[in-house]
């Protein structure tokens, strides 16, 4: 009795109902489910089921009443590094800090701990860094520590953001600033802080 053979079709169809909408996949992810991967990725992005992101990455949209939406970043980020251990942010967080910065930043940082580089994925550009330390979510300490970090890279009149961040010292818990200061903060950061704390 012979055996039926699959059409390439409904091998297509299959990989494709395997798919969840607003998902990130690798190649290698992809590969388990498919005897011809490339070819089924090529009829897959031609089709509007997958989107390649990169080399290798594939997002699967999510569709809304108004089309696609945009995937999350921590998504992305996530598939790219095969890991879930970063922190994705945009410098326009720093505005809430209340330090006198009002730049909106059209770029996003990602804090991991294995690639460096700016990286397009899609259509957005993401700046990876690696770091020895990042908190799990953003705070207040942390944007405060980290705003002093970056501050020759910001678009802000520098002086002022000192003046500003001296001024706001009191109103952080100072267990918590301390913490920050010394699991975030470059040499540079920990010596203006300490300094200031210390005055």
């Amino acid at each position: 009795m012979s055996v039926p053979v699959e059409s390439p079709q409904s091998a297509v169809e299959r990989l494709a109902g395997q798919l969840r909408g607003g998902r990130v996949y690798r190649r290698e992810d992809l590969a388990r489910l498919s005897t011809a991967v490339d070819r089924h990725l090529r009829e897959l992005v031609a089709a509007g089921k997958l989107k390649k992101l990169a080399q290798g990455l594939y997002l699967a949209p999510k569709q809304s009443s108004y089309g696609p939406l945009p995937p999350a970043d921590e998504e992305v980020v996530g598939g790219f590094l095969r890991d879930k251990d970063f922190l994705v942010f945009s410098p326009s967080a720093y505005n809430a800090v209340g330090l006198g910065t009002t730049q909106l930043y059209n770029r996003t940082l990602v804090y991991n701990r294995k690639r460096h580089g700016v990286f397009r994925l899609g259509n957005r550009q993401f700046d990876f860094r690696v770091k020895p330390r990042f908190p799990r979510k953003l705070t207040p300490e942390f944007l405060y520590v980290d705003l002093l970090n970056n501050l020759d890279e910001l678009a802000e009149d520098r002086d002022a953001v000192l003046r500003q961040a001296r001024g706001k010292l009191p109103s952080f818990d100072a267990d918590r600033l301390r913490r920050a200061t010394d699991n975030f903060g470059s040499v540079a950061t920990r010596k203006r802080l300490r300094e200031w704390m210390d005055a």
